[in-house]
């Protein structure tokens, strides 16, 4: 009898080896199914928030073809940068399965760029106009940071806070730093984002694009490729505070 046992044991051992290396194969198989139902899953949201996004800019450009008076050159322009720019982010969502999103790193002065950023976004408004006050102190101030994507992150922030308020509303932009970090602070006196995109808009939430556009979606996006963060702060109809955050590492001159 115990011949025999010696005998079946090396069959036995085969099985459960077998047996275990099926077992793995299938929680693998399981793995990957998984990972490719959220990442559909997510590229299904990103055309989703695009749809969205692309509404603000198609009747903008619908309402200037049928201004009496004619269209205005410069606001079909910036809306027209605007539907550019929703395209390349949508290239960077998709090429981003392939692997961490690529910089272009380069001294970036801030106040031209913000300047640059307000230029256009106070041409999609049109005649509508905002009051902005850019801090004095962003003139000495430059980063290490990739220009197009740090001017995308800007431009989504800055034309959402100029969509949520009024005519001649103020919207103030202001620099913010500490020993680990660098941030520009855009606060404005709009609405104010309601309280579920408000706990979308912080770190951490299990969604992290649910209640954000596709504009400000893209904008944490761009600002984790620097190793910053996006944060919100709102309070329903007093107005909302936007934070781009980055390390310190990349403020260069102050």
């Amino acid at each position: 009898m115990g011949r025999g046992m010696l005998i079946l044991l090396p069959a036995l051992v085969g099985a459960l080896a077998l047996a275990f290396w099926c077992h793995r194969r299938a929680k693998a198989a399981r793995a990957a199914t998984l990972a490719a139902e959220a990442r559909c899953a997510a590229h299904a949201r990103c055309l989703a928030l695009l749809a969205e996004a692309l509404q603000a800019p198609g009747f903008a450009l619908q309402a200037q073809a049928e201004r009496p008076e004619g269209p205005s050159t410069e606001a079909i322009a910036a809306e027209a940068r605007q539907v550019l720019r929703l395209a390349d982010e949508v290239k960077e969502v998709l090429a981003a399965g392939a692997g961490p999103r690529c910089l272009a790193e380069e001294n970036v002065a801030l106040a031209p760029l913000l300047a640059e950023v307000q230029a256009e976004v106070a041409a999609q408004l049109g005649p509508v106009r905002r009051q902005w006050r850019l801090a004095p102190e962003f003139a000495a101030l430059q980063l290490l940071a990739d220009r197009r994507a740090l001017r995308g992150a800007l431009a989504q922030v800055m034309v959402r806070a100029a969509r949520l308020t009024r005519d001649a509303d103020w919207i103030d932009l202001r620099p913010v730093v500490t020993d680990a970090t660098m941030a520009i602070v855009v606060e404005d006196e709009g609405a104010g984002l309601g309280a579920p995109d408000l706990a979308a808009g912080t770190a951490g939430a299990e969604d992290r694009t649910r209640g954000l556009s596709f504009g400000l979606a893209m904008a944490r996006s761009l600002m984790e490729a620097h190793g910053g963060e996006l944060r919100l702060e709102a309070q329903p109809g007093i107005g909302a505070r936007a934070w781009l955050i980055l390390p310190r590492a990349r403020l260069l001159g102050a």
